[in-house]
């Protein structure tokens, strides 16, 4: 019986690049995002490419009880999942006092809790198989404070220092927990947040199959953490030394739009 993955996030970007490279390994699929018609169209193009079976599941993450949805229609088709990519995330740019409460509490539903309950729900059986495989998604983000992205940075901190101390937990179980902590990636989610047009994207920005690649390896490997980049290594690197007051300085200007 083939491996069985499960993609949060998967109807575009690095999602739609992790579902591909899955599915090129003959992985069974459950992908889960919001949007029907992109997801469904993935389905049936990589079952078809790969012969694998691929289930679509519609669910919005920023919903509290998505999460526990999604688990239940994996248990409704019997499914036990071998792998877990939490890569479902969002952002904004802009000054936290004025973004909604709504847009910013939705952030740090889908960037945390959303990744939470999955993994609580999922790593438990994983356990008990021991087997498995977790990805998430932070970011070089989660390393520095985000003036003018406040929120979405602090939420990729969560993210880093929870997969870290998850993998350490379970090693030598037979399950592992990668971090990936990519930085700008040429995918749509700079032009939904808002900062496409910043300093930090006009650098230039990785490109996504090639960073959802890295990340990839890296889990197959049961690496505990892969920083994308050489210049993001650098910069993660100097944040250990720098101060805090010229990393914010350089944060928020990076940032502006």
């Amino acid at each position: 019986m083939a491996d069985t993955a499960l993609v949060t996030g998967a109807s575009a970007g690095l999602g739609h690049d992790f579902a591909t490279l899955l599915a090129a390994d003959g992985h069974d699929l459950v992908l889960v995002a919001r949007r029907r018609d992109r997801l469904e169209t993935l389905v049936r193009s990589l079952a078809d490419a790969h012969r694998i079976r691929a289930v679509p599941v519609v669910a919005d993450l920023t919903d509290p009880g998505a999460a526990e949805r999604v688990v239940a229609e994996v248990d409704r088709l019997g499914l036990a999942l071998d792998v877990l990519v939490n890569n479902a995330g969002a952002g904004r740019t802009g000054a936290f006092a004025q973004s909604p409460t709504a847009t910013e509490l939705g952030m740090v539903q889908l960037n945390v809790t959303a990744l939470v309950q999955l993994t609580s729900l999922l790593l438990p059986r994983m356990l008990a198989r021991g087997r498995g495989r977790i990805l998430n998604v932070g970011s070089t983000a989660g390393f520095v404070p985000g003036p003018f992205m406040a929120t979405y940075y602090a939420t990729k901190a969560f993210v880093n220092s929870f997969s870290e101390a998850l993998a350490y937990e379970v090693a030598g179980t037979g399950v592992t927990v990668t971090l990936s902590c990519p930085g700008a990636t040429a995918t749509e989610f700079a032009h939904l947040a808002g900062n496409d047009r910043s300093l930090l994207f006009r650098i230039g920005a990785a490109d996504s199959m090639t960073v959802a690649r890295q990340a990839y390896d890296a889990m197959r490997a049961g690496r505990r953490l892969v920083v994308h980049g050489v210049s993001n290594k650098v910069t993660v690197q100097s944040l250990r030394v720098s101060p805090r007051a010229a990393a914010l300085a350089i944060t928020a200007r990076l940032n502006r739009s």
